[in-house]
């Protein structure tokens, strides 16, 4: 896994496109894994940060989209939008494109365009106040890593994949979401 994290860190300082040509099955699942078990902790390791956003009072997360949907629609219709709806769409938006970009310069500009964009469209996921523009780089930061991230897999093995790995980790955070409200 410590190869895939290389890789990956080496791949998002300098985004090129060129397809990983190695097509066993094995070995792109176990990449695949890597790369969501790094998305999982990459987000968990930032998840203090928005406690410690919470505890100053600068924003209150119990107004987030998540809140809203938890009281508004059932956990199967959630579960349906965060885990298919959601990845195929934001998918096909932030990642097919990319390949369309054959310049190299063109491409590498695009590849983080694309992620940026994708994280400022998860600003949509709070109110928006003063604060949450001020913090606006600090709370998407989870989202733009992950679009670096699906960016990366998207390019080396292919949409589906991309679109798989954004499925499995909105799975992660969907479920023990659920976990979550369990316990209240």
């Amino acid at each position: 896994m410590i190869k895939t994290f290389n890789e990956l860190i080496n791949y998002l300082k300098h985004p090129i496109l060129k397809e990983d040509k190695y097509l066993d099955a094995t070995y792109r699942l176990q990449k695949f894994f890597h790369i969501l078990i790094i998305s999982i902790l990459t987000s968990t390791l930032l998840m203090p940060i928005f406690g410690l956003i919470e505890a100053f009072g600068l924003i209150d997360m119990k107004q987030h989209a998540m809140k809203e949907l938890t009281e508004n629609f059932s956990k199967t219709t959630i579960f349906f939008l965060a885990v298919v709806m959601a990845p195929l769409i934001e998918e096909l938006i932030f990642r097919a494109p990319l390949t369309l970009f054959k310049n190299k310069n063109t491409f590498k500009i695009f590849f983080y365009v694309f992620a940026v964009l994708f994280g400022i469209v998860h600003l949509s996921n709070f109110t928006i106040t003063k604060n949450v523009i001020l913090l606006a780089p600090v709370l998407v930061a989870p989202q733009i890593i992950l679009g670096g991230y699906l960016g990366y897999i998207r390019i080396r093995f292919g949409l589906l994949w991309s679109i798989a790995l954004h499925a499995c980790y909105n799975t992660f955070f969907i479920l023990l979401s659920f976990a979550g409200d369990s316990f209240q």
